[in-house]
């Protein structure tokens, strides 16, 4: 069978993808349509893979991406120089204090800040409007309603996110939750998005400054528990639309500068879920259907 019908037997079966590491495995060797050898597996293999995979080097799992089991830098099974530990038999695997693994899940529930004062001149008079303060309640009411115990609140630095966190935390009494500022969390440019918006163009040197600032914040809050926590804890974060699926891209391993490809209601909530494994689950996405339509807002 010739070459040429052998690829096309392959679209039949396989599709393009298949198509592709054959055609690149057979160039190697005697050229294809004409190239000299190799130039079509260059070419092909650049092709299929996607381009934060060739940009960051990283070696391509069958669903396209290996999942990084220490992207914390918190997982026992490795040392610091990312070189396997060594087991020692006489390890007691029961002994949480000896062997020094998670056995806890975080739960981190991310919450937008409601509906503000856009038209305010500096975040003292940027407040929430009489329908922002409405949604942090409707938030609060939720929350509530889940029935979960809460470890913390903590909350960035800005008025619309102080005065959401606040207002929710009213709905949580009797929890002894507490209530935590962080400057880290504050709203900001965290990379630049791709593809770019015709609409927001903030300098390269605030993205620089942000960008640093908002992965620092990912890196304090975002990770799997201590092995000296004993319980599942649920923790709230209440920040920026921004922050939150910069966040969100970063614990899912997918390419950062998608963030701005994910929309978010004021008031929303996204639940991240982080076993002691390492492994993450996105457990909800700007959850805003507790709120009637008429109160939905995005700004």
């Amino acid at each position: 069978m010739s070459f040429r019908k052998t690829v096309k037997l392959l679209c039949g079966f396989a599709g393009g993808s298949a198509v592709l590491v054959f055609a690149a495995a057979a160039a190697d060797s005697r050229g294809c349509f004409g190239e000299p050898a190799g130039v079509w597996s260059r070419l092909t293999v650049q092709a299929a893979l996607p381009a934060w995979t060739a940009a960051n080097n990283h070696t391509p799992s069958p669903t396209g991406h290996a999942w990084d089991f220490n992207w914390d830098k918190r997982d026992q099974a490795t040392l610091s120089n990312g070189t396997k530990k060594k087991e020692t038999s006489t390890e007691d695997p029961s002994s949480e204090q000896d062997n020094g693994k998670p056995k806890a899940t975080r739960n981190i529930l991310l919450i937008r800040h409601s509906q503000y004062n856009l038209s305010g001149n500096g975040d003292k008079e940027r407040v929430l409007t009489p329908l922002g303060r409405e949604q942090a309640e409707l938030t609060g009411e939720r929350l509530a309603a889940l029935g979960l115990k809460y470890d913390v609140l903590i909350h960035s630095t800005m008025s619309r996110a102080t005065e959401t966190a606040h207002i929710i935390s009213k709905y949580l009494p009797g929890q002894g939750i507490e209530l935590l500022s962080c400057d880290l969390l504050r709203e900001g440019a965290p990379i630049e998005p791709v593809p770019p918006v015709t609409h927001w163009k903030p300098d390269a040197v605030q993205y620089h400054e942000d960008g640093a600032r908002i992965e620092a914040a990912f890196r304090r809050y975002i990770h799997r528990a201590d092995p000296k926590q004993k319980e599942d804890s649920y923790e709230i974060i209440v920040c920026h639309a921004n922050v939150i699926r910069y966040f969100v891209c970063r614990a899912l391993q997918f390419p950062p500068e998608g963030w701005l490809r994910m929309g978010l209601n004021n008031g929303s909530i996204t639940w991240l879920t982080i076993r002691p494994s390492g492994r993450v689950a996105l457990r909800a996405l700007g959850d805003s259907g507790f709120m009637p339509p008429d109160k939905l807002t995005r700004t």
